[in-house]
């Protein structure tokens, strides 16, 4: 693979037990580069591969193709009518972008962990994890913010992109479950990538198999990475 100043490096993980489907072992493509541009970031993305921290990964696993890019083409994006109700229960809070990371974030993160997470790879949280895991030297993530009050309810990570938004990671108040903040951080972001004149909002990986995965079809319409491209899906 090249880049615009020469050849890339593309290396493979050992295999390691899946942290989303019992009994399935992972392995990573992994891109063996120090600082990527944007440009180059971008495409790697329209390929398949994720950013973790400064690592660039996708997933080639030796018995399993479970994960599933998926990005939402946002000029097309229509709210469903559940969605609409989420925008509309949330009307009295605020919400803002900012390129700074305060106490109250790691704080919030810490909570989320804890309450919603106990049973996934990222508990127990710590503050090393949470900056090695969403914090990139060569490209300074950006955070929505949600507020009520003076109070900080929830923050969408997001790269952004030449031509995208790529949400690294959402985490919300977990006692504030009625307000379905992980929906509103999507649809905010959606409105982020709109209001900059994004073409996608990349959301990860699809799996359809894991029951917290699933949410990632509910925005509509939706492209999933096939072996013959990226593919439309306007409804399931």
């Amino acid at each position: 693979m090249n880049s615009n100043t020469g050849p890339i490096t593309v290396g493979i993980s050992q295999a390691f037990p899946c942290s989303y489907l019992q009994g399935q072992q992972e392995q990573l493509l992994v891109i063996q580069e120090d600082i990527l541009d944007l440009q180059l970031f971008e495409r790697l993305l329209s390929l398949g591969f994720r950013r973790s921290g400064n690592a660039i990964y996708k997933p080639r696993c030796p018995h399993c193709s479970a994960c599933l890019p998926i990005r939402i083409p946002v000029k097309r994006f229509m709210p469903s009518k559940r969605q609409k109700r989420t925008l509309a229960h949330n009307r009295d809070l605020s919400w803002r972008v900012t390129s700074s990371v305060g106490e109250e974030h790691y704080a919030l993160y810490k909570r989320y962990i804890n309450l919603r997470h106990s049973d996934g790879p990222m508990y127990p949280p710590t503050r090393e994890q949470y900056e090695h895991f969403l914090h990139c030297h060569w490209l300074p993530p950006q955070f929505i913010e949600v507020y009520r009050g003076k109070n900080l309810l929830a923050v969408a990570v997001t790269d952004v992109l030449p031509n995208s938004l790529s949400a690294i990671y959402s985490y919300f108040e977990p006692q504030e479950a009625r307000r379905s903040l992980g929906a509103l951080l999507i649809l905010l972001q959606c409105r982020l990538a709109s209001l900059m004149g994004k073409e996608f909002l990349y959301l990860g990986y699809q799996i359809d198999e894991n029951r917290k995965m699933s949410y990632k079809r509910l925005y509509h319409p939706y492209q999933i990475l096939t072996e013959q491209g990226w593919q439309d899906y306007e409804a399931d």
